[in-house]
């Protein structure tokens, strides 16, 4: 399997941290959350990485490098200026991503879930780890139901930005910027979107105060995801 780390957003909702830096190398407890992700991919098993670029990316590749030093080779997807969301980065790196399902991490979470051990269905274009929703969103994004992501009118799950996709959930799409989202949600509908719930460590780092509550909970320990 192969994995891709969306790393091309500009991080708006972390302003002023992002103005200089790419939300991706934003540190915590000693590295940043880039290279948590990377070496919790490299202990999996995964040697082939994609990292898509945007916002201040030459900053990445100069952090990163080829990946050599994580154990792992690493392909850049260049978005420059034109930044294509979710969807659009996917749907542009798949050439580097091979024909086989491939797992798909946001850059701004800070977990140890480990990656997931699912083989999917033929008839499945994905699986999403859910986590149970935090207290400071008001509702969830899903409900599981039979191993299923479902739509429901009182979702209990947050989607926690760790994925597993077929390419051919991108098959119809076009070139361009675009969202994961309604993909998502059209395969649940369909029944072909698999899911599982985790409870270990967990949290969107994606607002300065956000990002403060955890390095304060981890002030001290130097600890990062187990």
């Amino acid at each position: 399997m192969r994995a891709m780390i969306l790393a091309a957003g500009r991080g708006e909702r972390l302003r002023p941290i992002t103005d200089d830096i790419p939300k991706a190398l934003v540190e915590v407890a000693g590295k940043s959350v880039l290279e948590w992700h990377l070496e919790r991919v490299s202990a999996a098993g995964i040697t082939q990485v994609v990292i898509n670029l945007g916002w201040h990316g030459e900053q990445i590749v100069e952090r990163i490098g080829s990946g050599e030093r994580y154990g792992i080779e690493i392909a850049y997807s260049d978005e420059g200026d034109e930044v294509l969301e979710t969807g659009g980065g996917i749907h542009k790196a798949l050439p580097l991503l091979g024909d086989d399902p491939f797992l798909v991490i946001n850059s701004d979470i800070f977990t140890d879930i480990p990656v997931p051990p699912v083989r999917l269905r033929d008839e499945h274009l994905g699986h999403l780890v859910t986590v149970p929703r935090p207290g400071y969103l008001e509702h969830g994004d899903f409900n599981i139901e039979d191993g299923l992501i479902r739509r429901t009118e009182h979702p209990r799950y947050t989607y926690a930005g760790f994925a597993i996709y077929r390419p051919e959930l991108f098959a119809n799409c076009e070139a361009g910027r675009f969202s994961v989202v309604p993909l998502m949600f059209e395969a649940a509908d369909a029944g072909r979107l698999s899911g599982s719930v985790y409870e270990g460590r967990w949290a969107d780092i994606g607002t300065p105060e956000r990002l403060a509550a955890l390095r304060k909970q981890l002030d001290g320990k130097k600890e990062g995801p187990a």
